[in-house]
């Protein structure tokens, strides 16, 4: 079953694909030779469905793995309008990148709306498996927690596991299943907690509530520090802080010091002039050259 779904003139499918790399994590698949992104979605389905997303003139060509109706399709189309951030008003700031002659590319090549996850939970329960590990040991943990727990679709494809499908899972089952190591009880109690409605995560989104504050609620999430918030930050929209880790303070040492290891605050002070876009105007400037054809290859 074909759907098309209409995007914003300033949208691009292959820059918002790369944006990061959750792209590379199950349920999300790319062929990076047809250039398709696969997913699973399981939200509002009576089982899982497969779909295959491609760009097409002026919008997405969304592909099910089997016919759904009417209801499913609205489902399909909600959560990939959710996961590529298709209602995000960027217009903002692409005129603040328009103008500084270092930045305008990103505006000319319509950059920055990053992948998200149909759910803040997914997109939670993966950000604190990059956490303090290789990317090689987050694509294992997310891989285990798929195939582990995830539901599957018609084409022998998995879902990302429900909160509640989590919560029912002992501690010791993401210590020696998942690999997740200091992680396995964070996993478990973030899972209970969302199960059980004492934290509303998915209400982030659209909370009013001051940075600071919104802040230290993410941090009451056990194996999230300011890293993992700000990155969360960013996938409900808000690109305040900037998520410095080892791999953005050495690439701006590569791209904007001369090779030098700089300050933390030496790196604020270049973005500050971007305020509240800060944050995803780094998150664009250290990634520009992931669409380079050899570095596609490398993904």
């Amino acid at each position: 079953m074909k759907l098309t779904i209409k995007t914003p003139g300033d949208f691009n499918f292959h820059r918002t694909v790369l944006s990061h790399g959750w792209c590379a994590l199950l349920p999300f698949e790319l062929d990076r030779k047809k250039w398709r992104l696969v997913r699973v979605l399981d939200r509002g389905q009576t089982k899982p469905v497969t779909v295959e997303i491609s760009a097409v003139k002026a919008g997405l060509s969304v592909n099910t793995a089997r016919a759904v109706g009417k209801r499913a399709a609205e489902n399909v189309v909600r959560d990939v309008r959710h996961m590529f951030r298709l209602d995000d008003d960027l217009s903002d700031f692409y005129h603040a990148m328009s103008v500084d002659s270092d930045f305008e590319w990103i505006t000319k090549e319509g950059a920055g709306r990053l992948l998200r996850s149909p759910t803040v939970f997914e997109d939670l329960v993966k950000m604190i498996c990059t956490t303090n590990c290789s990317w090689t040991l987050t694509e294992k943990m997310v891989t285990a927690l798929v195939k582990e727990l995830g539901q599957r679709s018609d084409d022998g494809r998995k879902s990302f596991p429900a909160p509640e499908v989590m919560a029912a899972q002992p501690a010791d089952f993401y210590r020696d299943r998942v690999r997740a190591g200091y992680r396995a009880p964070y996993l478990k109690e973030l899972a209970e907690r969302v199960a059980s409605s004492e934290l509303d995560v998915e209400s982030w989104l659209t909370s009013d509530a001051g940075l600071d504050d919104l802040m230290k609620e993410m941090k009451s999430v056990k194996g999230v520090g300011n890293y993992a918030a700000e990155n969360l930050l960013k996938l409900i929209g808000r690109y305040d802080g900037l998520a410095l880790d080892s791999w953005t303070r050495a690439q701006f040492a590569r791209a904007r010091n001369n090779g030098r290891a700089p300050s933390d605050k030496k790196i604020l002070r270049f973005y500050s002039r971007f305020n509240s876009w800060r944050g995803l105007a780094l998150w664009c400037d250290m990634t520009r050259h992931w669409l380079d054809p050899e570095n596609i290859a490398k993904w």
